[in-house]
């Protein structure tokens, strides 16, 4: 099943926001979070079923319907998420499409040309379960937009919730960041204000090691935190309600904590000399798997 997609005529990028839905609750929660998001955008939104039921069905056809059963489930699934995402927003232009494949090449190859991808948080069961769970982990790595991945008990809604505040996770290379600048987007769509967080560590001093040699003193340490912050700040539209914010310990754990009270999490994922694709580290990958609250992984150029 296909229908026509919906572009804008001479648009700089692609304004059309992919969901993976497998008629899961929170995949259908996704597909009324994605709904918001892109009217909030001006985009359209596109749902997609991936399976390889061809594969593992055949010729074997659903009683009184002369097609294979799973695709009997998939059009249901299909038709489920659309109906879902005209009752949120009757006005979205919305197109679909069931994709007889591996679900994470599948959605790697829909990420070329989406402005954004959502996925909930896990499937129901079984196949079911991998396009939403490990398959997000890949697709995260791989991507060629910008994942959301919806965590935790949020109320799938792109309104700010109770904090009203999208956290920024401060990488390495902060200038000129895709991440800096999709978390300050997204806080000026929705009306937050946007949290700038880096993690420190004190250096590990070796007993019988020179002091010149053991690494700078804690307080340096915490000063060029502060520093990666403001640089990551520096291109951020004036009016935005930002707050900076240098925590001592580990990344992770850092982002991990932040996320109890935060609408929206995002982090950078940066490619790799020599890799294909995105390489998630671990801070990406920690927080994919045990935020509170939605998740983005922006691709960072290389």
């Amino acid at each position: 099943m296909k229908t026509p997609d919906t572009r804008v005529s001479g648009s700089p990028r692609p304004l059309r926001i992919v969901v993976g839905v497998d008629g899961s609750e929170p995949s259908l929660r996704a597909v009324e979070w994605a709904a918001d998001e892109a009217v909030l955008r001006g985009a359209s939104l596109r749902l997609v079923y991936a399976s390889l039921w061809e594969r593992y069905e055949g010729a074997a056809l659903a009683e009184g319907l002369g097609k294979p059963s799973e695709e009997v489930m998939a059009e249901d699934v299909v038709a489920t998420a659309e109906r879902r995402a005209r009752r949120r927003q009757p006005d979205l232009g919305i197109t679909t499409d069931i994709l007889p494949e591996e679900a994470e090449y599948c959605l790697i190859r829909e990420s070329r040309g989406a402005l954004l991808m959502v996925l909930g948080c896990r499937g129901r069961s079984g196949v079911t379960e991998a396009l939403l769970g490990s398959v997000s982990v890949t697709v995260a790595g791989h991507a060629h937009c910008p994942l959301i991945v919806l965590r935790g008990s949020h109320d799938n809604q792109v309104r700010p919730g109770p904090a009203g505040r999208i956290v920024l996770g401060v990488g390495e290379k902060p200038a000129d960041s895709a991440a800096v600048c999709f978390a300050a987007e997204e806080a000026s769509l929705r009306g937050a204000g946007l949290e700038a967080v880096r993690a420190w560590r004190r250096p590990l001093h070796e007993p019988r090691a020179h002091p010149l040699i053991v690494g700078q003193p804690a307080h340096l340490q915490e000063t060029e935190a502060a520093e990666l912050v403001e640089e990551a700040l520096a291109t951020v539209p004036d009016g935005l309600r930002v707050r900076r914010r240098t925590v001592e310990g580990f990344a992770r754990d850092a982002l991990l904590a932040v996320s109890r009270d935060a609408d929206l999490l995002v982090v950078g994922a940066r490619r790799r000399q020599g890799h294909c694709g995105l390489q998630l580290g671990r801070v990406a990958h920690g927080v994919l798997h045990h935020a509170v609250c939605p998740v983005a992984v922006v691709p960072e150029p290389a």
